[in-house]
């Protein structure tokens, strides 16, 4: 029992995360579990009502979505028990790290382009968050201001010059 619980805990992964998106997460777990699943349910017992279940597609369907609601939970439960709060506050503004907003423009003639890197869990690229796991913010990870990174990226390689760095 141990060695399997000490192996269990060793394969946790852990998710890097600001203060707000812990606070999102922990948000959207209180609203599936006080709410989602409520209404799941109770579209279950009104599907339930309509007779045969072998041909029944509401049942089906809300079987479906209380199936998805549950995995989320145990999902959101798992990155919350397993957060690891980031403070881009803690680490110099000359240095990318973990949510840091790092400013670059493609060499030799690209636009501006900023960027928070944050953990896997809060990333939004619409909203300008990248996940620490992505090309971009794996090739900026530890570089200064003013040095020239080279990037892989999935349409190719490109090179950007770093211009700023701050805390988010």
């Amino acid at each position: 029992m141990y060695i399997k619980e000490r192996t269990r805990l060793a394969q946790e992964k852990v998710f890097p995360m600001t203060l707000e998106g812990k606070a999102k997460l922990e948000t959207e777990l209180h609203e599936l579990k006080t709410v989602k699943r409520k209404e799941v349910v109770e579209r279950i017992k009104i599907a339930r009502g309509f007779g045969d279940l072998s041909e029944n597609s509401e049942y089906d369907s809300a079987k479906d979505e209380q199936a998805f609601v549950e995995g989320r939970i145990t999902t959101l439960e798992n990155m919350i028990r397993n957060a690891q709060i980031i403070d881009a506050l803690d680490a110099s503004n000359d240095l990318v790290t973990l949510g840091k907003t790092v400013t670059f423009t493609e060499v030799p003639d690209g636009d501006e382009e900023a960027y928070t890197i944050v953990g896997s869990a809060e990333a939004d690229p619409f909203e300008g968050r990248i996940s620490n796991d992505s090309p971009i913010a794996k090739a900026l990870l530890g570089h200064k201001i003013g040095e020239e990174v080279e990037i892989q990226t999935p349409g190719g390689e490109m090179t950007v010059k770093i211009i700023a760095i701050s805390a988010s």
